[in-house]
């Protein structure tokens, strides 16, 4: 059986909005909304979902960057959502994040080994001249040289800033990194070397991954188990074969049916999505999707859907199959 290492329960997160003449909360943005999962060590979980949909929150929240308005995640049997201190700080050394923009997560004034060494010596994992000398290894790992140790973030393309990203991530021997939108600024042939890249390291480390994307061809060559999400909750989560083969939720397959194909002799029933993303700070009553579903009905507009699980793994927040496995006990 699998050893769980990061187990996420009933998590909430709320940006409160706040009145600019009053100076007091208005209201709220919800970005993630009773969300739960697990991930097994050395496993992948892809998240999917619209921008705005609250992946990169739910990844910053798993990081500690954010701190989560409600529910609890627990890290290798340990509860993380309250630390402070020192316990933060060596449970910051477990979870790393890469982030989307190469450009822009990179501080231009710093040199490459300053960059990859300052988690090390910062965070008490090896002196100060001892992170200096590991830099020319970590740059080895990700497919850089030892001389670029001396140049600064101008001097790369995109791909290999993101390389360098990668080096700082797994600096420090994390054993969870949560990878934001890692190649989605990238050339599609860079995108295919950047992803083999943490394919290796994942075998060679132990890494699990947290993969956030909006690139379904991306999410299904990388993981192990995908979660959809929209409007800040998972409508759908499954292991990646049954998600892809058996789409349940009516987003879900909207979601697949844009996605490109190759094959030109594919005619793909294209499932359209009319209207936006609702307002999150104004979420719709009942479920979350049901201005925008094909499917919709009564209930729909009314309750919020139970998250139901069809078989082992595979579960779906919709009325449909509530009503269905109801039915058919």
């Amino acid at each position: 059986m699998s050893e769980i290492l990061l187990e996420v329960k009933e998590l909430d997160k709320v940006f409160p909005v706040y009145s600019p003449i009053l100076k007091r909360v208005i209201g709220g943005v919800v970005a993630a909304n009773k969300v739960s999962f697990k991930l097994n060590a050395g496993e992948t979980m892809g998240i999917v979902g619209e921008s705005g949909c609250g992946k990169t929150t739910l990844g910053r929240v798993i990081t500690n960057i954010y701190k989560p308005s409600g529910g609890k995640i627990f890290f290798d049997g340990k509860e993380i959502t309250k630390l402070t201190g020192a316990q933060l700080k060596e449970q910051r050394k477990n979870v790393q994040m890469i982030f989307q923009d190469p450009y822009s997560s990179l501080n231009p004034k710093m040199r490459v080994n300053e960059m990859v060494a300052e988690p090390l010596w910062v965070n008490g994992f090896m002196k100060k001249k001892e992170a200096f000398n590991k830099v020319p290894e970590l740059l080895e790992m990700v497919g850089l040289r030892e001389t670029d140790a001396e140049k600064f973030p101008h001097q790369f393309s995109g791909g290999q800033r993101q390389r360098v990203g990668i080096a700082r991530a797994i600096a420090m021997n994390p054993r969870l990194i949560v990878a934001d939108e890692a190649v989605s600024a990238l050339d599609v042939s860079i995108q295919a070397q950047i992803l083999n890249l943490m394919m290796e390291l994942k075998k060679k480390m132990g890494l699990s991954y947290i993969f956030i994307s909006h690139n379904l061809a991306v999410v299904r060559y990388v993981s192990n188990n995908v979660g959809v999400m929209y409007l800040g909750s998972i409508v759908e989560m499954a292991p990646k074969k049954r998600l892809f083969e058996n789409t349940l939720h009516p987003y879900t397959k909207a979601l697949l049916s844009a996605a490109p194909v190759a094959d030109r002799q594919y005619k793909m029933n294209r499932i359209i999505m009319h209207g936006d993303v609702p307002n999150p700070a104004n979420p719709p009553s009942g479920c979350v999707f049901h201005e925008r579903c094909s499917e919709c009905a009564g209930p729909c507009r009314t309750s919020i859907p139970v998250t139901t699980e069809i078989e082992e793994g595979h579960t779906v927040a919709c009325h449909i199959y509530g009503q269905k496995k109801a039915a058919a006990t």
